[in-house]
């Protein structure tokens, strides 16, 4: 082996580890999946693998006579075989053939086994490269700059789906590896959450710039490539064009519809207009509807995805902790009435989540004061663990540490998809995804009478309705004092609401409790209440007297 060049010295090599996991090289002709694919194993120390040269082993025969003999299609099976059969092995560097990633089985092994990197070259490049060369079937059938340019006009939006694009021009091997290298020492996959559910399972990825690379998470779940964006005006000045680059490097055929930001873009109103807009589009079943934004666009964009041709698939793009951590995972969608927060609405799963904790970085503190109080609904009702680690680490989180909100992310989607899983659609007789209501009926009464005009946020008002319930659980014998102190002092501590003091408005009881009257898990005229018997012991219960609901609430700083 020879010596590192400077550029790719020994020290470089100890900080940057081989990969564990084959990677492989996919790209056109010419692109210089050999060239670089050789002197990237020299550097890692790790075999270098020529698919294609597999091939003509396995086949005793050299490829050119495979396509003459037997055609492509028994070519290409042949290829997935050996890919198959390669990646699954020790990791190594694989260079695959033009067409090889191509094939939609191909693409899924490689996606669970190993790391793809596409070398991207512009046809020009190309063409110069392969200029002479012998054994390239598909270039003898015809103009080679015309063929040449046709396949990249098919192959490139599929390449764009490989874990890593670099671009390839005139740049020495050596710097094209350094890249490459750099490249993978950087790349990681994001996490995982699977939703398990009785007749549907997706995925939750949570990771940094997920909205770049969006058209490559998604393609390989659409039924037709092309998508209907539903995003609101300030989401789309920040990550909409990034999010169209995407699906364009991917071919994916795309829409927008934006609406107003805020709650009172989930109306009845904004809901006619947006589908009558999205069915002008002519639509079909296999369109998907992608929901770019916060709480409010993805409840509404779900339910117009969930009753446009009685139901279409759609994605969840979530740029809001808020919405990362709860809104966005379990199929809940809807938009509010005059009578109350989210009445009209359906059970309807995504296909994909996607939450990308860089786009939390544009999020003002109380954005993620909102989120958060999702956070630590989570732990107050059956995961104590996660209750303390809010204690240690809810600081960080709240002043947008990546590492912080990462974790927060992942563990409030563990917990919710093991809830959603156990009572998908809220059927439980007790306890069950109903739990996920803590705080919520105090919480969406207090939004309801203030009009979600914008002076409290969703999140905001839980935090309130968790103090309250908490409070009303110890007034009602269930939890120690000494756990709601707890509560109220984590929350105080990092300057979140916990009662009526937080207005200047003033409440009445009564008005409040109608709205509760009105909350949709009324049943028999009796309201549901999640109750706790302490930190981490949620349960529901219809047999709280109104009237100490109501000495709480006066007890809290509500007018009679």
């Amino acid at each position: 082996m020879s010596p590192l060049p400077p550029s790719l010295s020994a020290d470089w090599a100890v900080t940057h580890p081989a990969p564990t996991s084959t990677v492989v090289l996919v790209g056109m002709m010419g692109a210089g999946k050999t060239t670089v694919g050789r002197r990237l194993a020299q550097v890692y120390g790790l075999p270098f693998i020529d698919a294609d040269a597999e091939i003509e082993r396995a086949a005793g025969c050299t490829i050119p006579e495979i396509f003459a003999r037997h055609g492509e299609a028994y070519f290409r099976a042949g290829e997935r075989r050996v890919i198959q059969r390669l990646i699954k092995g020790p990791p190594c560097i694989l260079a695959t053939g033009g067409g090889a990633w191509m094939d939609a089985q191909t693409r899924q092994l490689v996606r669970k086994h190993a790391v793809s990197v596409w070398l991207r070259a512009p046809v020009h490049v190309l063409l110069r490269r392969v200029h002479g060369r012998g054994g390239r079937p598909l270039l003898a059938q015809g103009s080679p700059e015309d063929i040449m340019t046709r396949l990249v006009g098919v192959r490139y939006p599929v390449y764009a789906e490989a874990d890593i694009i670099i671009d390839c021009g005139d740049e020495t091997v050596e710097q094209g590896v350094q890249r490459v290298c750099e490249s993978l020492s950087e790349h990681t996959h994001p996490q995982k959450v699977h939703v398990a559910l009785a007749h549907h399972s997706y995925d939750v990825l949570i990771g940094s710039d997920l909205i770049s690379r969006a058209g490559a998470r998604i393609t390989p779940l659409l039924r037709q490539k092309r998508v209907v964006i539903i995003t609101d005006d300030t989401v789309a000045a920040l990550h909409l064009p990034r999010l169209l680059a995407s699906f364009a490097e991917t071919g994916i055929e795309t829409e927008v519809i934006s609406v107003i930001g805020g709650e009172e873009s989930k109306s009845l109103s904004c809901y006619g207009e947006g589908m009558t807009r999205l069915l002008s589009l002519g639509i079909e079943r296999g369109t998907t509807i992608v929901a770019l934004g916060g709480g409010v666009i993805g409840d509404l964009a779900g339910f117009v995805a969930a009753t446009a041709l009685r139901g279409i698939p759609f994605v969840q793009i979530p740029t809001t902790l808020l919405a990362q951590v709860d809104s966005s995972v379990g199929g809940k969608t809807g938009i509010n009435s005059p009578s109350g927060k989210n009445l009209i609405g359906a059970f309807h799963q995504p296909i994909i989540v996607l939450a990308d904790n860089s786009a939390l970085a544009t999020l003002p503190r109380r954005q993620r004061v909102a989120g958060y109080a999702e956070i630590v609904k989570s732990g107050l009702i059956a995961d104590s663990d996660l209750f303390a680690w809010c204690e240690d680490n809810g600081s960080d989180v709240l002043s947008g540490d990546p590492a912080a909100l990462a974790e927060a992310v992942r563990r409030a989607c563990v917990f919710k998809a093991a809830v959603v899983a156990a009572d998908e659609k809220e059927q439980a007789q007790q306890n069950g995804r109903a739990l996920l209501n803590l705080g919520h009926t105090f919480g969406h009464a207090i939004e309801a009478e203030l009009g979600y005009d914008g002076r409290i946020l969703h999140g905001e008002a839980v935090s309130i309705g968790l103090h309250l319930a908490m409070a009303l659980s110890v007034k009602l014998g269930h939890a120690p004092e000494e756990d709601l102190a707890r509560l109220d002092s984590h929350l105080r501590s990092l300057e979140m609401p916990t009662s009526f003091d937080w207005f200047k408005e003033s409440f009445s009881a009564q008005t409040l409790l109608d709205h509760m009257t009105r909350d949709k898990k009324m049943q028999n005229g009796r309201i549901s209440f999640v109750l706790l018997h302490g930190i981490g012991k949620a349960f529901t219960s219809r047999d709280v007297p109104m009237e100490s609901v109501r000495n709480l609430l006066i007890n809290e700083g509500c007018q009679p």
